[in-house]
């Protein structure tokens, strides 16, 4: 337990450290980072990590992806419409290309190692190189979003996974009898679901309230809907990673965070929620 304390504290002193300096390269270097050991426990749950032209190839273009999309963001700095959708728009086509590349790689190397490397190895390696970069660097776009509101969109992104898991734990612990999925989680239930969703729902409504210092009954009721869908959508990654181990047999992902287990243990329903984060703020334009 006192390592399990200890860890989670370590973790969340860098993540304040991190979000100070949300506004300059820091972020992007730190979603880079986590991108890349996130990459690296998903190819050793496959055991693909000792093949070095598909891990570097995966990781290579896991990294590059926060940092084409930081710079994307760059001209806002100068506050120039024009200029940031005409380099958006490269970022895009430059992202693809990237990752194109990087697939193509993965793709020789199956053609030369085919007698080793299996198709669910291989397919698995594509899925988790274009989900992975592309959902945790949403944390780059949703602090790019806003000039104003960034660091508050940014945090509230990464709490709505775990806001709904805090509120289904406690709620599930006091009035939980039916079990969700007893296969793949057999302590959650649907009234622990429930109660994040709730739960998720009225932080959500609150925190956006009071940070805006008023209450604005369509936009809680906006922001309300955004919290539990939040949860709903966490619930699902949380539920995919855990169903992914119990397949291959793994208690956890990595040991990266001691009485944690690695980091895909910690962001594997964020990895859900930050990109549903970032596609309602985009078209309900809250917070712009």
């Amino acid at each position: 337990m006192l390592t399990r304390i200890i860890s989670g504290a370590v973790g969340v002193v860098l993540l304040v450290g991190i979000l100070i300096f949300h506004d300059t390269v820091v972020l992007p270097i730190a979603v880079a980072a986590i991108i890349a050991v996130m990459l690296f426990e998903l190819l050793r749950a496959v055991k693909l990590h000792k093949c070095i032209p598909v891990l570097c190839a995966v990781e290579a273009c896991g990294i590059a992806v926060p940092f084409i999309s930081y710079r994307s963001l760059l001209t806002k700095l100068i506050h120039n419409p024009v200029a940031y959708n005409s380099i958006d728009g490269t970022a895009s086509l430059l992202t693809f290309a990237v990752t194109l590349l990087a697939a193509f790689v993965v793709f020789l190397t199956w053609l030369k190692k085919h007698k080793e490397l299996r198709y669910e190895q291989i397919f698995f390696a594509l899925a988790v190189m274009v989900l992975v970069p592309q959902a945790m660097t949403s944390m780059v776009r949703i602090e790019g979003f806003s000039d104003e509101n960034g660091l508050f969109l940014l945090v509230m992104g990464l709490c709505g996974a775990w806001i709904a898991d805090t509120g289904a734990y406690f709620t599930g612990t006091f009035i939980g009898k039916h079990k969700l999925c007893p296969e793949i989680s057999p302590k959650k239930t649907v009234e622990g679901l429930i109660g994040g969703i709730v739960i998720t729902g009225l932080v959500y409504a609150i925190a956006f309230s009071v940070y805006s210092g008023e209450f604005v009954i369509t936009e809680a009721l906006l922001t309300f809907l955004l919290g539990a869908v939040c949860a709903v959508i966490g619930t699902v990654g949380d539920l995919s990673a855990s169903m992914i181990k119990r397949q291959i047999g793994f208690k956890d992902y990595g040991k990266i965070m001691p009485g944690h287990g690695g980091l895909m243990d910690r962001f594997d329903s964020v990895l859900f929620v930050l990109p549903t984060f970032y596609a309602f703020i985009s078209l309900t334009g809250i917070f712009k």
